[in-house]
């Protein structure tokens, strides 16, 4: 499809998506790789997937998709070995000039050595670690061997002093349980040492003697300081064990407690001397152990290295290659196979840089055949592209994140970038909160650029991504909060004298009737002098529940008046005279009329009751109007908008589903087959019915439809007028609880003449003022906007069914892609 706008209003990229078009390439299949590569530094073309009935395996490029995610995994594999090592992968600024096919066979050759020198690692490490433990089990349970052998000397001088003969002792450490024993008969025993988790080491001494009947005996020892394990590798704390034992059937029940606890098993050596020897030996392999893992640890490390300095650009180069084999996929290939056939979409001002890319690429590949561009026409909606900034991107997800826009629909994205703000400061309205949301606002600008290539918080990340939509919402609420008055709830006299005095020197608790003027009017908002009077919360009540009907009724005013140019630029009369004219004049006849009614009161100073004149301009139109008439003439202007608003409901309801039915006979009268529709043709009378055929005219369809429209804005006139008066509620909110904090803390501790007091008040009131105004309150604020722009205004004229235009562009990759 070409350019599908109408042809009565001028482009205009903020109002208006961008045109788009649905263009076919005819690719020579050398020049293919390198085609898409250059597409996709452009950025601006969206392809198709002509593939969709073959699965991955089958399409033409799955091996070399299956080698880049190889290659990923890789990737990813250096990057975890880099971060164990604390180590980070550098960006360069020079591309390595090296080709995918090289890159593959780099990658494949550094996972290969570095797998070698981990498994090396490892074994040494491993080994180590047993020479660790085996050093302190001989340690250890040679001090045990040490001292009984000591006491047992002792014992056996004493056991020959009382007899003629001495029994021999096979293991002294027995002698303390056989002393009382029959020592006439040789005791041969085994033993076996190791070290066993501190945690599991009562319940292993349970169980040897619960395996064994209790004809072991066990002898512990803790170890200072955690050691490696040899298996895990992790530091944990064990106790050395010598268990003795008789008998074969013992030591196999030993040695699989042994394996079911993990602990580990070392020999030992009775023999004094040779412990001596062991111990040195093993003290000897330790250092050169030691040695050689440093010498290894160390190669690692500048391998790690040389890997960091290159990473990222071989990471984007994988990416890179990965996302365009996936394209290519999407692709079909020609009769000949010698073309690839891409569709895409891509927006008409694209057309030039898209036609430079193709010849480029070929160009490039040494093509014999040049590249085949050209338009296609279609039936298709296209998707909605809106170019933005850094500025308008927050705004324009906002509208989005409710729905994306129809192609060339009218982007509330523009009207939000000043009326989102605008309604928020209205419920939020004090300069001096303002001014603290501005000061933060200003540190995430000034720091954009560092911030944006840091990792932050998700709430950090939320804020700093709609640092230009609470720059705005700052703004705005210092301008009301001028408007009210207000700093932290506090009023100043910015802009010259209070025109109130009090009438006598007595009138400290003053209300408007102890005041008088006398002096001129406050130049800009509210007068300093009603702050604090008895009389401020009903005036600022009445202010405000006015203003925020006159806002709403502005508001959902531009949202009828904006359909209006929808309807006008798609060239739609049917909605123009049968939805527009009978919308405006509904809700313009009765709000539009109370609207006017307000600034008639607030100019003239009258008395009269409002909510009388509403209620009965339906119940007495007739009737006389008295103390209540603003004007020559209301009467009569009342019975004439009730008369219109009346009107108004059927106009609304009953001649578009004709006019709708009427129009689809004309287009398929006298035609066995439909035609393409026209660029121009009406969107409402496509969205019943189906242009690949001629389908019957549902009229019970549409006109039900048109009813429950009708009905939705009848009523929804009442209640969205209505909806806009949490505006006055939020404020009022705010403000009371701003003045609560500023009067029941911080002039409630002042008022004691304490240090202390006065000092745990102002932090108490900093805290109330971050935790309660400047968060939770403009989080509140920030959803009833919200709520007022998707359900109140958007739904005067914005469908929002649309899809995003989404392009295949490097600078768009993600790291969740691999």
């Amino acid at each position: 499809m070409g350019d599908t706008r109408g042809g009565c209003c001028p482009s205009m990229d903020l109002f208006r998506s961008e045109p788009m078009q649905l263009v076919q390439l005819i690719i020579p299949i050398e020049a293919a790789h390198r085609t898409i590569s250059y597409l996709g530094d452009l950025g601006l073309l969206q392809f198709k997937d002509l593939n969709v009935e073959k699965s991955p395996f089958q399409r033409t490029y799955a091996a070399q998709i299956k080698r880049c995610g190889e290659m990923a995994r890789k990737l990813h594999f250096f990057k975890e070995q880099m971060l164990k090592a604390g180590l980070s992968s550098k960006s360069s600024v020079s591309q390595v000039d090296i080709s995918i096919d090289d890159l593959e066979v780099k990658l494949g050759e550094l996972e290969a050595e570095l797998v070698e020198i981990n498994a090396n690692s490892e074994k040494l490490q491993r080994s180590y670690n047993e020479l660790v433990e085996y050093k302190l089990v001989l340690q250890k349970a040679g001090e045990f061997f040490s001292s009984a052998q000591s006491s047992a000397v002792e014992q056996q001088r004493e056991f020959e002093s009382r007899r003629v003969g001495g029994d021999s002792i096979e293991v002294p450490l027995l002698l303390e349980q056989e002393s009382s024993a029959d020592q006439s008969k040789p005791v041969n025993l085994g033993f076996l040492s190791g070290l066993v988790p501190r945690e599991k080491s009562m319940a292993f001494e349970r169980i040897l003697f619960r395996a064994t009947r209790g004809n072991v005996f066990l002898k512990q020892a803790a170890v200072d300081d955690p050691v490696p394990d040899p298996i895990s590798g992790e530091k944990v704390e064990k106790n050395v064990f010598v268990v003795f034992y008789s008998g074969e059937r013992a030591k196999n029940k030993i040695l699989k407690i042994c394996e079911a606890f993990g602990a580990n098993r070392y020999p030992f050596t009775e023999d004094l001397g040779k412990q001596a020897q062991m111990i040195a030996e093993v003290s000897g392999k330790l250092a050169e152990l030691k040695t050689t893992i440093d010498v290894g640890l160390l190669h690692r490390g500048n391998l790690l290295k040389n890997i960091g300095e290159h990473f990222e650009n071989w990471n984007i180069m994988a990416r890179k290659e990965k996302s365009i084999y996936h394209i290519l996929n999407m692709l079909s290939l020609d009769v000949t196979k010698k073309c690839l056939v891409a569709e895409g979409w891509g927006p008409v001002f694209a057309t030039k840089q898209i036609q430079d890319a193709l010849q480029r690429a070929a160009t490039d590949s040494n093509s014999q055949v040049g590249p085949i561009f050209q338009v296609l026409l279609t039936t298709e909606a296209p998707p909605t592209y809106f170019r933005t900034n850094k500025f308008s991107t927050a705004f324009q997800e906002i509208v989005d994140a409710y729905g994306v826009a129809k192609y060339q629909e009218a982007n509330p994205g523009v009207y939000t970038i000043v009326t989102f703000p605008f309604l928020f400061a209205v419920m939020f309205g004090d300069w001096g909160h303002g001014i603290c949301l501005l000061l933060a606002t200003l540190y995430f600008i000034l720091r954009e650029k560092k911030l944006s290539s840091q990792k932050l918080g998700d709430i950090t990340e939320m804020a700093f991504g709609g640092r230009y939509v609470i720059l705005m919402m700052s703004l705005f609420s210092i301008y009301t909060g001028l408007i009210y008055n207000e700093f932290f709830s506090v009023p100043f006299g910015l802009f010259g004298r209070s025109a109130y005095e009090c009438r006598s020197p007595d009138c400290s608790d003053s209300t408007t009737v102890g005041l008088i003027k006398a002096g001129s009017t406050y130049p800009f908002g509210l007068d300093p002098v009603w702050h604090g009077t008895r009389s401020e919360l009903p005036f600022l009540n009445s202010l405000k529940m006015k203003m925020s009907i006159l806002l709403g009724v502005a508001q959902m005013n531009l949202g009828i008046i904006i359909s209006y140019f929808n309807a006008t630029f798609f060239r739609n009369s049917i909605n123009i005279w049968f939805q527009f004219l009978p919308q405006m004049i509904f809700l313009n006849s009765l709000f539009g009329y109370l609207s006017l009614l307000i600034i008639i009161k607030w100019c003239t100073g009258s008395k009269a009751d409002l909510y009388h004149v509403m209620i009965y301009m339906f119940l007495g139109p007739t009737e006389d109007l008295a103390e209540n008439q603003l004007f020559p003439g209301q009467k009569n202007v009342q019975i004439v908008l009730l008369l219109l608003a009346l009107i108004a409901v059927p106009w609304m309801l009953l001649p578009k589903p004709f006019l709708l039915k009427k129009q689809h006979e004309q287009r398929f009268q006298g035609q066995s087959y439909a035609p393409l529709p026209s660029a121009d043709d009406s969107l409402e009378l496509d969205s019943h019915h189906d242009s690949h055929g001629h389908e019957e005219f549902e009229f019970s369809e549409v006109f039900v439809h048109q009813l429950i429209h009708t009905i939705e804005f009848v009523l929804g006139a009442v209640s969205n007028t209505a909806s806009y008066l949490r505006l006055w509620a939020l404020s009022l909110a705010h403000s009371e609880l701003s003045s609560v904090f500023y009067d029941k803390v911080l002039v409630l501790s002042a008022g004691f003449n304490n240090v202390i007091i006065l000092i745990v008040g102002i932090i108490v009131f900093i805290f109330a003022t971050v935790g309660v105004l400047l968060l939770m309150e403009t989080l509140s604020a920030f959803l009833h906007a919200l709520r007022l722009h998707w359900v109140e205004f958007q739904n005067k004229f914005y469908e929002g069914d649309g899809y995003k235009f989404n392009p295949f562009s490097f600078a768009l990759l993600d790291e969740d892609d691999e």
